[in-house]
């Protein structure tokens, strides 16, 4: 039996969500532990929790962004200066203008934390968090648009939604793989099944302020911020000068920006040659005045 288990679950693991339930269920009916019925019933089991995912809507996605925001604003106090959260948000929004999704449920919403930690986060459905020392590495309106078109990517690129999919669905056909072998159709697997899901809200947040993405998805986020910047009008060499800069000021184990994201020069080099491949909107100097005036004595 258990070697019946850890070959199901090797199957599990070597396939993509939507083959899981059919290479896993085949294995257990060839190796006799499960019959065709039982072996139905834990390919339904799987398909209905991955379609959970995929079918989240715009709704669903704005309570599962408020409630990772929530845990983040347990973590962070915010700044109190209305004017600066004001500027922020006028920023955030003409870049979404611009962007493959202009508008979510309700709206995006994005707020100064008052932390000197070098970072930003974005939860799903446009929250998106920026702090104090991540503002003050920004010398105008257009290194502060690049940071915030980085964040506004991975809401645009659903990153955060990922990482529920790559941890809690599969989590759950692991639980499908081992005791629904016993007891494919008992409810209490289906109990045990939801339980695995209350720890989303968790995964999304350790994965903004812990572990990151990864290179690709930030590299995707890198590569979606350029384009944006490019059609708001903004300077794209921002995120370069950023980026520079966040080498310069971070050091390696700190608990900042750099801690969940990929080596800094690796995305320099690849946003250079991004930028290479087209036009580069000039620096405003009327929007670094209004920077300056704004928001620079932060």
């Amino acid at each position: 039996m258990t070697r019946t288990i850890r070959l199901i679950l090797l199957g599990l693991s070597l396939t993509s969500c939507a083959q899981l339930a059919d290479v896993s269920s085949k294995i257990a009916v060839q190796a006799g532990v499960l019959s065709s019925s039982q072996a139905d019933a834990l390919k339904r089991s799987s398909e209905a929790v991955t379609k959970t995912f995929e079918d989240i809507t715009p709704s669903q996605e704005y309570y599962l962004g408020r409630s990772v925001s929530a845990t983040l604003l347990s973590k962070y106090a915010v700044t109190p200066h209305i004017q600066e959260n004001r500027y922020l948000n006028l920023i955030g929004k003409t870049l979404v203008l611009s962007s493959s999704k202009p508008e979510t449920f309700p709206n995006y919403h994005f707020l100064i934390l008052d932390s000197d930690e070098i970072n930003a986060f974005a939860a799903p459905s446009g929250f998106v968090f920026v702090t104090k020392g991540m503002i003050r590495l920004c010398q105008n309106e257009d290194d502060l648009a690049a940071v915030l078109a980085h964040e506004i990517s991975h809401v645009l690129n659903s990153h955060a939604l990922r990482a529920i999919k790559t941890s809690r669905i599969t989590s759950a056909l692991t639980i499908i793989g081992g005791e629904g072998i016993k007891t494919a159709a008992n409810n209490s697997i289906v109990n045990q099944l939801m339980g695995t899901f209350e720890g989303s809200i968790d995964d999304m947040t350790q994965t903004l302020t812990n572990s990151g993405y990864g290179r690709s998805l930030e590299s995707e986020a890198d590569k979606t911020a350029v384009a944006l910047l490019q059609k708001s009008g903004y300077n794209q060499e921002g995120l370069v000068r950023v980026l520079e800069r966040l080498k310069a000021k971070t050091k390696p184990g700190a608990k900042d920006f750099t801690a969940t994201h990929p080596d800094t020069d690796d995305r320099i080099s690849e946003v250079k040659d991004w930028l290479s491949e087209g036009s580069v909107n000039p620096v405003s100097a009327l929007r670094t005045t209004r920077f300056t005036r704004t928001i620079g004595r932060l």
